[in-house]
């Protein structure tokens, strides 16, 4: 017994032993000498507290190289993960679930346009050479050092990092923007299937003769449907960061307490582990900047330096039309196009899957683009589905762009790098420590038929679809040291001389923004601003409530019932984490949606519609009209009204709150409710999610505040998706003195003691410096020349 319980202690301890010499030999090198091929002389990367690098270069191609080095020790899964994505091999490495996704993404032509920018980008320009250098870095890393755990628990290959890689990316970051996937088909079957009087909640305007043609049957719209939805849950499938919305302000020395402007940026971006941006100070003779990079792009969409700032939040300009083809009776692939019968393009593709044999695949695309609902193999209906896309259809010089945006300190400089954004639609928010702010929404904009609402799916056999070219950048909308002295950016509709058709947000966000800018009497700074962005209250709850009130206190039973009424009339539209009203609120929102919406769309339809921006806007008119058709339930033995409804929808309210955290109301606390977990790609399959996700946290804020940490409209509790992916905050009386925060930690590395370290600082509000210049190092690594 003595020998045996010797053995297996050795054998426990050889085992520990070989689990953190494993764990070991994956975590990031930060101090110490490291020699790289390619490099032409040393370089520093002195680490500060965060984990944050601040890389000091004697020539720009070092810099570039050792920036792809340092990222790729930190996050090599997610550029592997994000590249997989956008390209469609994610079913390679993660089984056959995956395999409708990477058929979508194929779907999408992404991987042919990134191939066609590469060829149209000069490998000696300063951003081609920019570029090479830093997969040069990614790549060193990769060849020298053990694979990431993820790769190993995968079994992911290894294979060098590609341009086209870097530009497929740029393609997933424009598809994430694009709302039209889903919102299109949606608003066409509520318009086609339903009627136009449906359509008064949703403030748009319809066409009498808008009908598709040709109709379509049964089978193409339950595909659409599925499009839709697979369209949402499609970076959900990888705990990949979908981009959503933002808010930035710029303002104006006038109007601050230092005499000199302040920038204030916080981009609303999916969470996920790691998280999106990688923060990294860059110095090289002649440049410095402190960026905020995403996986495989060497330039910063994010920065700063003492001179200048950016950031950035969605135009949510409409670049995607979805266009329904006339088929050919006598040759299914042919379709209509100005008069004349075109072939459909196709070509056939491959889709490796783990464990199982390839999966063949069919891409068609007629001359309005490729066709998106191929995706759904046998059960796609007939109608082929086009999708015309900005980003298919103009040059978007986007790295020349943004490497020039990384030097942009003067209004000239800034406007002629936003010129050359294209697709996704952005608006770029900027100042400098000259006195200068500035606001450019950056697009190429379609110039389509007048008349045309491409908020339906449009018809291929007429006009609707055709395009005229694109507007000049010029006639964008922009503002360059506007009279106001401030500016504010919020995924709202800007004021422009055309018609510029989007999904946008509500104003409500941008007017609480605005309302507090405004104040003549206030002088901001890095101090008032913290409160600024982290403020938790709208008016979209109370104005959504006002016409509601008086029927709420008619269906209210008892006086408890009575008392919540009450509070609810009282609530100022506030999520701190300690409110029972907001949870109140949001449940009996959607309940609401529910009980008048869902016996008109089922079980298909209605989680796409409360998918899509177009329910902000619905709720607060439907609140607002009595006569509305969606207040009759189908299927009732007689017609019911608005009481009706808000009685069934008040009273399940209470049920389900009740049930979900007992029955003292005074037990309903926001927080319970209302918490983040930020997910890792692996931390999907249980017990792995107690490994790798980091959470849950009980989170204030909530959809469309400052502090604008969303979940999906459902019943409680709810799950925050996307928020500030980093808050930011510049005085460019000393800008070496700005305030960050990441939402995890800069590293995606399990163990590694910067994975989740500024977690709990995030959720609580707390910001920490974005150190510049010579820096108290927490360590140093030097990377060296390698000899030949």
């Amino acid at each position: 017994m003595k020998r045996s319980l010797t053995l297996l202690a050795i054998v426990v301890a050889v085992a520990a032993g070989a689990g953190y010499w494993y764990i070991h030999g994956k975590q990031p090198q930060r101090e110490g000498e490291l020699a790289i091929a390619g490099l032409s002389a040393p370089v520093s990367v002195r680490y500060d507290t965060r984990g944050v690098p601040h890389i000091q270069a004697q020539n720009e191609a070092d810099l570039y190289r050792a920036l792809g080095y340092v990222h790729a020790q930190d996050r090599l899964f997610q550029m592997e993960m994000v590249r997989r994505l956008a390209r469609g091999e994610l079913a390679e490495v993660l089984g056959s679930n995956l395999v409708h996704t990477d058929t979508l993404f194929r779907s999408l032509r992404i991987r042919e346009q990134a191939a066609r920018m590469v060829e149209r980008l000069d490998p000696q320009s300063p951003p081609g050479q920019a570029l090479h250098a830093y997969l040069a870095g990614v790549n060193a890393w990769q060849a020298s050092h053990p694979k990431p755990l993820e790769f190993d628990v995968l079994g992911i290959p290894s294979r060098p990092f590609t341009a086209e890689d870097t530009l497929s990316v740029a393609g997933y970051l424009a598809y994430s923007f694009a709302a039209a996937f889903r919102t299109e088909p949606a608003l066409t079957y509520i318009r086609d299937q339903l009627g136009p009087e449906y359509l008064k909640v949703f403030d748009l305007d319809w066409q009498p003769n808008g009908a598709l043609r040709p109709a379509l049957a049964d089978a193409d719209w339950r595909s659409l449907e599925r499009i839709a939805r697979l369209s949402n849950e499609a970076l959900g499938a990888a705990a990949i960061p979908q981009f959503e919305g933002s808010n930035a302000w710029a303002v104006s020395g006038s109007h601050t307490r230092s005499g000199r402007p302040l920038l204030a940026g916080d981009p609303h971006i999916g969470f996920a582990v790691p998280a999106v941006w990688y923060e990294a100070e860059l110095s090289a003779p002649g440049f410095n900047l402190y960026g905020y990079f995403q996986a495989l792009n060497p330039f910063a969409l994010l920065g700063h330096n003492r001179d200048f700032g950016w950031s950035l939040t969605m135009f949510q300009n409409d670049d995607v039309d979805l266009i329904a083809e006339k088929v050919n009776p006598d040759n299914p692939d042919q379709v209509m196009v100005g008069g004349q019968w075109h072939a459909l393009e196709k070509t056939e593709q491959q889709i490796a899957v783990k464990g199982e044999d390839p999966v063949a695949i069919t891409l068609r695309r007629s001359p309005h683009g490729p066709i998106v609902n191929e995706v759904l193999g046998g059960t796609a209906g007939t109608t082929p589905i086009a999708m015309w896309w900005a980003f298919l259809e103009t040059e978007n010089p986007i790295l020349e762009a943004f490497y020039q945006l990384n030097r942009a300190d003067s209004l000239g400089k800034m406007r002629d790098a936003a010129a050359k954004i294209q697709a996704p639609g952005l608006n770029l928010v900027w100042a400098n420590a000259r006195g200068d702010i500035g606001w450019w929404a950056a697009a190429q904009l379609p110039v389509r038929p007048a008349g045309v609402n491409p908020t339906f799916i449009l018809d291929g056999s007429s006009h609707e679809a055709d395009k005229a070219g694109f507007y000049p950048f010029s006639a964008n909308p922009q503002q360059e040291n506007p009279a106001s002295g401030y500016i504010v950016s919020a995924n709202y509709q800007p004021p422009a001389s055309m018609p510029i058709p989007g999904y946008y947000n509500l104003p409500d966000r941008g007017r609480q923004l605005d309302r507090q800018l405004a104040n003549p009497e206030v002088k901001w700074d890095v101090q008032n601003s913290q409160a600024l962005q982290l403020d938790t209250t709208t008016d979209y709850g109370p104005r959504t409530l006002a016409p509601l009130l008086a029927t709420l206190r008619e269906v209210a039973e008892g006086d408890e019932q009575k008392e919540l009424v009450e509070q609810l009339a009282a609530w100022r539209g506030d999520y701190p984490v300690t409110s029972t009203s907001a949870t109140l609120f949001t449940q009996f929102l959607d309940e609401l949606a529910f009980a008048a919406l869902h016996d008109e769309l089922g079980d298909t339809w209605f989680p796409v519609l409360i998918s899509t921006r177009a329910i902000d806007a619905a709720l607060p008119r439907l609140a607002a009209d009595p006569e509305s058709p969606w207040w009759n339930l189908r299927g009732a033995p007689e017609r019911s009204d608005r009481t009706t409804v808000v009685r069934l929808a008040w009273q399940r309210t209470l049920e389900h709150l009740r049930e979900t955290f007992g029955k003292d109301p005074a037990a309903w606390q926001w927080g319970k409710a209302h918490t983040l977990t930020h997910n890792h790609p692996l931390g999907q399959q249980k017990p792995l999610n107690h490994l790798f996700n980091v959470g849950p946290f009980a989170a204030p804020g909530s959809h469309e505040v400052p502090n604008n940490l969303s979940a999906n409209l459902g019943p409680a509790p709810w799950a925050v998706n996307y928020g500030p992916s980093t808050r930011r905050l510049i005085d460019f009386a000393d800008a070496g003195q700005a305030l960050t925060i990441n939402p995890v930690g800069q590293s995606g590395v399990l163990f590694d003691k910067h994975y989740s370290d500024q977690a709990q600082d995030y959720i609580e509000g707390r910001y920490h410096k974005a150190q510049m210049g010579v820096i108290p190092a927490q360590s140093t690594l030097r990377l060296v020349p390698a000899e030949q």
